[in-house]
């Protein structure tokens, strides 16, 4: 199963493309969720927002919707990974408040962030077992075979990420699910992804996940709305090739 979703949901040039013009901003996540089953909230990583927050978004979604949530920058660029207890904690005091609609926690790494593999190792340890974790390192010094083994160890996956419509990480399993971030496009207009790179990365998908596990995949493409109709385009092609996919909008009503 592919769960499909875009990072974000609140973008000002979603309006009119996505979102009805007359609908107000505060109904926005409702309409969001009634045509995806996930969302990567990114906001997150610049201000962790409240438990109530957190809270609040549970209550407004439907029982089968996904909340992936990007670890506070607090944690991974300021004190790039050292001492983790207080901002896990802080944060898992927080976003838990999401109940059974909390997904996958996603660590972006900083890209001047070398490998520092006890450090992920610490960080990762203070995660409890039923929380799933997603790292995306950004230094290629990353690459190890000792990386992979600590990811393994947690069960943690590693986020693949694209740039260009192309991979920019080792393209490993460590986990029981599979965690896509789709950063940029080469289509025009730009940042579309072309469907040359979707097939790709579905095929990607399907020959390293098994047909119950799951795999995540955000679309952080937001500009003009191109997350939203390369979602709509990703999920067609799934559907066409018999590939289980949660909702996405139609291409018609992508703007």
């Amino acid at each position: 199963m592919i769960l499909l979703g875009t990072s974000g949901w609140q973008y000002r040039d979603w309006r009119g493309r996505f979102y009805p013009a007359g609908l107000p901003q505060t109904r926005w996540l409702e309409h969001y969720a009634e045509r995806f089953a996930t969302v990567e909230v990114n906001n997150a990583f610049y201000r962790l927002p409240e438990r109530d927050i957190f809270a609040r978004w549970r209550g407004r979604t439907p029982d089968d919707f996904c909340v992936a949530v990007k670890m506070s920058r607090y944690l991974t660029h300021i004190k790039r990974l050292r001492e983790p207890d207080e901002p896990v904690d802080r944060f898992l005091s927080r976003a838990t408040a999401l109940g059974d609609r909390l997904g996958p926690v996603l660590l972006q790494l900083p890209p001047n962030l070398p490998a520092d593999v006890p450090a992920l190792d610490r960080t990762l340890s203070r995660f409890p077992a039923d929380v799933r974790v997603t790292v995306e390192p950004r230094h290629p010094s990353w690459w190890t075979d000792q990386t992979r083994e600590v990811l393994e160890r947690h069960r943690a996956a590693l986020c693949w990420a694209d740039r260009g419509g192309r991979p920019v990480t080792p393209l490993w399993r460590t986990a029981d699910f599979g965690y896509l971030r789709l950063h940029e496009g080469r289509a025009r207009p730009h940042p579309r992804y072309g469907r040359a790179a979707l097939r790709s990365w579905l095929d990607r998908i399907g020959s390293t996940f098994t047909g119950d596990e799951t795999t995540f995949v955000f679309f952080n493409n937001d500009p003009g709305g191109a997350a939203i109709a390369d979602a709509a385009a990703l999920a067609g092609t799934a559907r066409r090739r018999n590939i289980p996919i949660s909702r996405a909008p139609a291409p018609s009503t992508t703007g």
